[in-house]
């Protein structure tokens, strides 16, 4: 997210170090917990309730899909710099909750389909940046309980990404699609509860900036005002902007620009503008930040940029050859897999739980990896990582392939397939999930930080983006396989980046 402001300066001292972690923490995670929970739940939900409910193509609804997943990824730029500046992350927090609640049980009502993923993505913009953030203010910088907060944080997300598709998918099959919403809705609802009720065991983190943080601060009265008031503004913006569509939408996709490549560098460059005008309109540095903004760009500064957008952009292949999880793979479990197990048949949206318990499993496995190899002098850069990570997920894809051709001959194939395809997923994330913001953070030349974490963010939104469009805009019309091509933009950039690794670790200047 945006830092133009250092949160943790807000906090007050924080507690003398110990093994245990402060309340707080348990808080933050059952918060994100249930909030995942409606995410993930929701998730699992779209492209099926798209293609069955309302009736959309294949190739329509994975561009929703697509449109969905990639603004989801693109507005915590803007809920963040928000928070940084404004509201601070408790008010950011409720409104991004109300706004993901309110989207939830919107989307109960098939007419109001836009109004609901609306409300959902510009909720998530406002909420997972500023809880994350929150997490770290409970720590001083040189804590040594940080990465384990973030690690315990990180089960709690994939607690609730693992728990919600059994839910959401029963109620949906069972009785109706709205009942699997509304069962996301009420999760959201829950998270928001418990951060209402424990919000004295944050430390005082959270709070609008300039304002006193003691160690039992709450919200007050004229803080709730603000919420209420931000999340009604933001919500009727929502619907305005979805009235007022159909009028400016020959602006987004004109008549004269040819389909493919040059539609999507368009769109792009539109997404660019509006970005770079949002930080320079949102610009305010606090006074002890002002003198780095006149630090000259140093050859070394300019190397550490280099890094950033070469990872950026191989960051953008990883991800939009994982984010099939939500579209094709969805659609493959649903169409091609014989979901029938010990007798009975599991709902299609079961398997969108498989990553996430996976994670669950093997995250403290790997911590404990990369902890061992430390000790023994053993360094993997995070450039390699990425590398390894890119060539595993090619390998999943691969396998993919052959579980489509299995099925062409067969009809249905053994859930195990699905299976592999998602231990490796989960091998990969778990190589390529230590890069991402703290990256940008890292090596980011302090004049343009915010530039740099917008960049970031614009890759990852393309990735998720280009995973919804890929099979219909670029795979299908050049008469590739889907499954090979997304292969082959894994592994060989994951070779390639094996091979830049100790020019790329050069140029970080020990950042990497």
């Amino acid at each position: 997210m945006s830092q133009t402001v250092d949160t943790t300066a807000l906090a007050p001292e924080p507690p003398p170090k110990t093994e245990s972690h402060p309340p707080g923490l348990y808080a933050l995670f059952t918060t994100e917990m249930w909030e995942r929970f409606s995410y993930y739940g929701m998730r699992a939900l779209l492209t099926l309730y798209l293609m069955k409910a309302i009736g959309y193509q294949e190739d329509g609804a994975l561009e929703i899909y697509a449109i969905y997943t990639g603004l989801a990824y693109l507005t915590p730029l803007f809920g963040g710099r928000i928070a940084d500046l404004y509201l601070g992350q408790r008010k950011a927090v409720f409104v991004g909750g109300i706004l993901m609640a309110l989207g939830q049980f919107t989307l109960m009502r098939p007419d109001l389909l836009s109004l609901g993923l609306g409300l959902m993505i510009l909720g998530n913009g406002f909420f997972k940046p500023n809880i994350s953030v929150m997490v770290g203010s409970l720590y001083a910088p040189d804590d040594l309980r940080r990465d384990g907060a973030y690690t315990l944080f990180y089960m709690g997300i994939n607690l609730g990404a693992a728990i919600s598709p059994w839910v959401t998918g029963y109620l949906a099959n069972q009785f109706g699609w709205g009942y699997g919403f509304a069962a996301a809705g009420v999760g959201m609802i829950l998270g928001l509860f418990v951060f209402l009720f424990t919000q004295r065991t944050l430390q005082g983190v959270g709070l609008p900036p300039g304002r006193e943080a003691t160690p039992r601060a709450t919200l007050t009265f004229r803080d709730w005002i603000q919420v209420t008031a931000v999340a009604a503004s933001l919500a009727v913006a929502v619907y305005g902007a979805i009235e007022v569509w159909p009028t400016i939408r020959f602006l987004w996709s004109p008549s004269w620009l040819p389909a493919g490549f040059a539609s999507f560098a368009y769109k792009a460059a539109i997404l660019v503008g509006i970005v770079v005008l949002f930080l320079l309109a949102t610009e305010r540095k606090a006074d002890e930040e002002m003198e780095a903004l006149h630090q000259p760009f140093t050859a070394a500064d300019w190397q550490r940029l280099g890094v950033i957008v070469v990872m950026s952009l191989f960051s953008v292949l990883f991800w939009m050859g994982f984010e099939q999880s939500g579209g094709t793979l969805n659609i493959f479990a649903d169409q091609k897999v014989d979901r029938v197990v010990f007798g009975r048949e599991v709902t299609t949206e079961v398997f969108q739980s498989i990553n996430p318990i996976f994670i669950i499993v093997l995250a403290s496995a790997f911590a404990a990896l990369w902890t061992s190899l430390a000790r023994r002098g053993v360094r993997i850069p995070s450039v390699a990582k990425q590398g390894v990570g890119l060539m595993l997920l090619g390998l999943a894809l691969v396998v993919m392939y052959y579980a489509e051709q299995r099925a062409g001959v067969v009809g249905r194939v053994s859930p195990l397939w699905l299976v592999a395809v998602y231990f490796i997923f989960t091998v990969a994330e778990l190589f390529v999930s230590p890069i991402g913001l703290s990256l940008a953070n890292k090596l980011s030349h302090p004049r343009i930080a915010s530039l740099m974490m917008a960049f970031w963010f614009l890759c990852t939104a393309a990735a998720n983006y280009m995973a919804g469009i890929v099979k219909y805009e670029i795979v299908q019309p050049n008469g590739y396989n889907l499954w090979i091509f997304l292969a082959a933009m894994s592994f060989f950039p994951g070779l390639l980046l094996l091979a830049l690794t100790p020019v790329l670790v050069k140029m970080s200047h020990g950042r990497v």
